[in-house]
């Protein structure tokens, strides 16, 4: 008995000290073969997703070699054999050359020596199975068995933390994926770049951030759809305590109400049809973070529920699991929609808005701060000639005002498309925005034709509120109206007869406006 102590001992010690499988199975088998007539010693994980088992971790005694083939596919039927033995936690001793067969999966290839194979288990359910490897001619003494039902748990233990290391290691490399895509979208280097028009229509707004930043707690955003409410959570997560943490984005509104409780708070194996493996949620990725939820308005009234107890208590509950999770999240949520008006209505629960609503910031829109335009083209101007191989570009100042003028329902996720178009239509060679803005031909033309008629480069008469005088407005209406008739003015498929004018008043209020119809002949 002191001895099989003195054995489980120096297992556990290795077991713990690395946390590789690799490493940990290199320096147990030569433990074991001091005592056993141990050759080589293979730890092999079950991996259920896709059906395979897979060598881990070898042991290798005296001048035995590695097996060249490490992996075995295996059919549905296969699979659940070799996890239903694995559940019953027996342990098989293979009596070698024997014409018994060794299931399939046991091992990567054929082995004639005697052999013991022994499942390893966590909470979750099977992991994998460990298997000993006899010296040729030598056999395990039936003694070795109830030792080795007792080493099962260290080698358990040490497949488990690989398999965390290998798991944390593939959500890295996910997160920097993602991390590297969205830079690319951005046009930026990295994530800490300033902020386009913190110091201008945004300043307000960067006040509150740096103000709440540090403070651990929940942060609302309110503003329309495409206004950067992303940027804002970024900046106020760069600019916390956990700004070495995960940074993770939700979309409420874009989950299955029936998956909403799965994908952020994760499911145990089995929980469901479908559910072959234990998975995190997103609480439990961005422990240590922050977690955007955007669109939080939403979310159906069971995850409201759930996400009450979560920013109350900490603690949650995978579905299909009955122990608690424990996590540390900072939440910033965002919406467009008036939350104060779906509580009254009862579609959002009372008592969440006051969780959430903490901190409130107002995040206006693109035409509420039409100073931020230029340097926001600019910047998704260069982002785009970047993104496509083209030359720098930048707009011009018609450019510019032909933006301003514009009334920017999708803010400034429509400006960066716009921009986007304009750098493509140009074909690197120019920006063509007054093509790409072709969403609003009226106001496009006004600003393009009052920029154009203006002899003396005086400033635009554009009022501050970025809306055209009449004078811009009717300018910008004839030239549409000529750049579709290729600049004919008289006959059935003239302008004059298009906008139900005499051709020759139209013509005299052309000349009053500075409209040249011979720029639009075709």
């Amino acid at each position: 008995m002191e001895e099989c102590n003195s054995l489980l001992l120096e297992i556990w010690r290795e077991a713990c000290k690395h946390i590789e499988i690799g490493e940990a199975a290199a320096l147990m088998a030569p433990i074991l073969a001091r005592r056993w007539p141990l050759e080589m010693m293979l730890v092999r994980r079950i991996d259920p997703k896709r059906s395979c088992v897979e060598t881990v971790g070898v042991g290798l005694c005296g001048s035995a070699t590695a097996p060249e083939h490490t992996r075995n596919e295996l059919s549905a039927g296969q699979l659940e054999e070799l996890l239903a033995w694995a559940r019953q936690g027996q342990i098989l001793h293979f009596h070698r050359p024997s014409s018994a067969p060794v299931p399939v999966g046991v091992l990567p290839e054929a082995v004639r020596n005697d052999m013991l194979v022994g499942p390893l288990t966590s909470a979750e359910g099977p992991i994998g199975l460990v298997v000993l490897i006899a010296r040729e001619g030598a056999c395990f003494h039936p003694a070795s068995l109830p030792v080795l039902e007792r080493l099962l748990e260290p080698f358990s233990v040490a497949l488990e933390n690989d398999s965390r290391l290998r798991e944390l290691r593939v959500l890295r490399e996910a997160a920097e994926a993602d991390r590297r895509s969205l830079l690319t979208k951005l046009g930026r280097q990295d994530f800490h770049e300033e902020i386009v028009g913190a110091d201008g229509g945004l300043k307000p707004v960067m006040d509150r951030v740096h103000q709440v930043a540090r403070l651990d707690v929940p942060v609302l955003i309110l503003g329309e759809t495409g206004s950067g409410k992303e940027v804002i959570a970024r900046a106020i997560h760069t600019r916390s305590q956990r700004a070495n943490g995960p940074f993770l984005r939700v979309n409420c509104g874009a989950i299955p109400s029936e998956l909403i409780d799965s994908e952020l708070f994760g499911h145990e194996r089995g929980s469901f049809t479908g559910a072959i493996a234990t998975r995190k949620g997103w609480f439990e990725r961005a422990d240590g973070g922050t977690l955007f939820l955007d669109e939080i308005g939403e979310l159906p009234p069971a995850a409201q529920v759930r996400l009450l107890r979560v920013l109350q208590d900490g603690v949650f509950e995978r579905v299909g699991g009955q122990r608690q999770m424990v996590v540390d999240v900072r939440i910033v949520a965002a919406t467009h929609r008036n939350l104060q008006e779906m509580v009254a209505a009862g579609q959002f629960r009372e008592d969440l808005w006051y969780r959430i609503a903490v901190f409130p910031i107002d995040l206006p829109s693109l035409r509420d701060r039409p100073e931020d335009i230029p340097a926001l083209a600019a910047h998704f101007a260069l982002r785009a000639c970047r993104r496509f191989g083209f030359r720098p570009l930048a707009p011009t100042a018609a450019d510019i005002e032909l933006l301003r003028s514009y009334h920017w329902p999708g803010n400034v996720r429509e400006l960066a498309a716009v921009m986007d178009r304009a750098a493509i239509l140009g074909d690197g060679k120019t920006l063509e925005v007054f093509t790409a803005l072709g969403a609003a031909p009226t106001v496009g033309a006004a600003a393009r034709c009052a920029t154009s008629s203006r002899q003396d480069n005086s400033a635009p008469s554009t009022k501050g509120n970025g809306l055209p005088t009449l004078d811009e407005a009717m300018a910008g209406h004839i030239c549409a109206v000529l750049e579709y008739t290729g600049g004919q003015i008289e006959g059935d498929k003239g302008a004059a007869r298009l906008l139900d004018i005499n051709p020759h008043t139209l013509r005299a209020r052309m000349r009053k406006l500075g409209i040249d119809w011979q720029r639009f002949r075709k």
